[in-house]
């Protein structure tokens, strides 16, 4: 019988600091921003983004881009909306779009969605040119140096109303004008109707998308699944084509096919009974795991559209990235149908490059001894809600289906807990969870407490059947109060749920329990809960 002792618990492993990329160029920018308001640290007011009375003031963002001289007129937008998928599958078609050749402006309005902030720098969320990279620091600042006479007269006006998300977004489309980009792809932040992107007219849009309906904001979305579909539709404009991704249940779809038709907007669906993508399997290169695809796309409603890609060798792990690629493409094809090149080898390269942060990825050997912890596999995933724990337990599946897991799991207070557990606890080899905290949006306020997440997912486990180990157990009592963990017993076939505010510990123990538990066996430390614990994760790497 093996058995490892803990260590005493320091409050910061090796190299795990929280320190974002320093970037003083930035910091008048940044300031600015701070003190405007910003819903991702306060959360969302109910009905806020339905077409309502009690929706964001759209004139208050016609005004302020009114100022700055309607840059979104400037190029051809494409404009994704989406509970889930809409980030990726954004970036899919922007990379698409610059391996033919074009300048393209990807804006992807995390900073509002409340689900994905940018991991390391906010210049993610603007990149710029053909080559994608985030927008310069220089390019930034000096951009809100010449145009803040203006943002301010705009707050002032505005009796401070104007927002953190509004700001931002305004900026993102001046500096898309200011390059002079052929098409800016704009991922909608909340709902559609009443985004602050939803400034886009007929005539400057080049499709609408809409990824996937869930039950997430829901009321800041109107309560019901029905209301969330309506507040997306906001984005489907006049005679332009849509493009849903899917699939839908039949009547939210139907939703979306009779407002189209109100506004004699084709149609595309990716799901649509013509169209078909599989996963083959899941391979390595250069030590980075892919999937190998078909997808196969064959429309003849509205558009005749056809495209046929076998092995697909896609960085985008999961079903879920499979769909969101099938999606771009697409897309792709409509703006093929109205008259872009775009050819069928930079569909298939677009798609086979796109990586991003955070979402399925595996940190290296190097990153690993970084934070201290030598030897392990580490995922990191910003799955928060429901639909995205259970992609990507099934991404888990499909790529190392044997392996035991220990999660590390931080969340927003505004979650559904209990569902998340759900999925995990059901679906995966779970030696161990540690449930704990890091800020949201740079904020405690929106923080669930390490406490009432254990709280939630003992009451999941309970509810399921599935006996654990946590603080209320003598078995767990022994255990963590030895601070020893043997590999051998009755308790390896039970679950570990344990709280610990501090993510650094929470990691040493994950990985002392998985070493102690598994043997030889490759065991996965998985961190994910929210793109914030990513973000803290990596600002430790890189800041």
């Amino acid at each position: 019988m093996k058995i490892f002792r803990v260590v005493d618990h320091k409050r910061t492993l090796l190299g795990f600091k929280r320190s974002f990329s320093a970037e003083p160029e930035l910091m008048d920018f940044l300031n600015y921003l701070d003190n405007l308001k910003n819903y991702e640290k306060s959360g969302v007011p109910k009905d806020a983004g339905t077409d309502s009375s009690h929706g964001f003031d759209m004139g208050r963002m016609n005004r302020l881009i009114d100022r700055l001289g309607n840059p979104q007129t400037g190029f051809k937008a494409v404009h994704v909306a989406g509970t889930k998928g809409k980030g990726s599958t954004s970036v899919f078609l922007a990379n698409i779009l610059r391996r033919e050749g074009y300048a393209v402006g990807c804006y992807t309005s995390a900073s509002f969605s409340l689900s994905s902030p940018h991991v390391q720098t906010i210049r993610e969320r603007v990149s710029l040119g053909k080559l994608g990279e985030p927008v310069s620091a220089k390019a930034l600042n000096c951009l809100f140096h010449r145009i803040k006479p203006i943002l301010d007269e705009a707050v002032a006006l505005e009796k401070g109303h104007l927002s953190h998300f509004e700001i931002l977004t305004a900026m993102a489309f001046k500096l898309f004008a200011q390059e002079n980009v052929d098409f800016g792809v704009i991922e909608a932040g909340l709902g559609g109707a009443r985004d602050a992107t939803n400034i886009i007219s007929s005539s400057g849009l080049a499709a609408s998308v809409i990824t996937t309906i869930g039950a997430e904001h829901l009321a800041a979305l109107g309560g019901s699944l029905e209301s969330i579909a309506m507040a997306k539709s906001g984005i489907i404009k006049h005679g332009c084509p849509l493009v849903l991704g899917g699939p839908f249940l039949p009547h939210i779809e139907q939703i979306f096919l009779d407002k189209a038709s109100s506004m004699f907007s084709p149609v595309v669906s990716a799901s649509g009974p013509g169209n078909r993508s599989v996963v083959k399997g899941v391979s390595k290169s250069n030590g980075k795991p892919y999937q190998s695809c078909d997808i196969v796309i064959q429309v003849e409603r509205d558009f005749k559209l056809f495209i046929e890609l076998f092995d697909v060798k896609l960085q985008m792990l999961g079903i879920h990235q499979l769909q969101n690629a099938a999606t771009a493409t697409c897309v792709a094809l409509c703006l093929r149908e109205q008259g872009w090149r775009i050819s069928d080898e930079s569909i298939r390269a677009g798609l086979e490059h796109t990586y991003l942060l955070g979402r399925s990825q595996f940190l290296t050997s190097t990153e690993a001894e970084t934070l201290g912890l030598p030897g392990a596999t580490i995922m990191l995933d910003g799955a928060h809600t429901k639909d995205s724990a259970k992609a990507l337990v099934d991404t888990i599946k499909m790529s190392s289906p044997e392996a035991p897991l220990v999660l590390i799991v931080a969340m927003a207070s505004d979650k559904d807990h209990m569902a998340f557990a759900r999925e995990f606890l059901s679906g995966g080899q779970l030696e161990a969870v540690f449930l704990t905290e890091v800020n949201i949006a740079g904020a405690k306020s929106r923080t669930a407490s390490a406490s009432m997440l254990r709280e939630c997912w003992i009451q999941a486990s309970e509810e399921l059947d599935i006996e654990t180990l946590h603080d209320g157990t003598e078995e767990y009592q022994k255990l963590f109060g030895n601070q020893l963990f043997c590999s051998e017993g009755n308790s390896n076939h039970k679950t570990i749920l344990a709280a610990e505010s501090s993510l650094p510990v929470s990691l040493q123990l994950g990985n002392q329990i998985l070493r102690a538990r598994t043997g030889d066996q490759t065991g996965i430390i998985v961190i994910t809960g929210s793109l914030h614990i990513v973000s803290t994760v990596l600002s430790s790497l890189h800041g």
